[in-house]
């Protein structure tokens, strides 16, 4: 007998009208390992594995990239806008910039409008050393997708940005995680 949830939309007071429930996994059968959240936890552990093995030698370190691209991008330029783009407290930002300084990858500097605000800038060793990334994160990010045809890999990203956009209407509804909560072990 077919679950009656499986086919209808989730209630809007539920959750978006969008989300509709399949029931995938059940309490009675759970094994962590058929989780796609175990495996994507897993495969995100993974390419930190590869990505921190491609960077020895250089200046970064895993944790250090994704500040350093948002920076070389331009998608900020504040100790607050990184912190809340690379999904960090505060405090936790704090400490990375002093190290990524400490290396000589970036500036910090109070606004003369606010002195609430810091500004970060990259250094040209920092420039350097994000401009070598692209090639690091791709040619990791290929081995891992090794195998795979164009359509596969178009058909998981959309299954991926799908599960996003999910997750993202269930955040919406119940609040952002607070930062002690990010650990996710299914």
């Amino acid at each position: 007998m077919e679950n009656p949830r499986s086919a209808q939309a989730v209630t809007p007071q539920s959750a978006s009208p969008a989300l509709v429930s399949n029931d995938f996994y059940q309490a009675d059968s759970y094994q962590p390992e058929d989780s796609v959240g175990y495996m994507m936890r897993r495969i995100l552990l993974s390419l930190a594995h590869s990505i921190e093995t491609e960077l020895a030698g250089s200046a970064l370190t895993n944790a250090q990239w994704l500040p350093i691209m948002k920076l070389y991008l331009g998608h900020s330029t504040t100790a607050a806008e990184l912190a809340r783009d690379c999904h960090l407290d505060a405090g936790a930002m704090t400490r990375m910039l002093d190290r990524l300084e400490a290396k000589g990858l970036c500036s910090r500097s109070r606004s003369e409008r606010d002195r609430r605000l810091v500004h970060i800038a990259l250094t040209e060793n920092g420039q350097r050393a994000a401009q070598t990334l692209p090639g690091v994160l791709s040619e990791v990010l290929n081995q891992h997708l090794a195998g795979m045809s164009a359509e596969e890999f178009a058909t998981l990203k959309s299954l991926l940005q799908k599960m996003l956009s999910n997750g993202q209407a269930l955040q919406a509804k119940s609040g952002p995680l607070q930062a002690d909560d990010s650990a996710y072990h299914p």
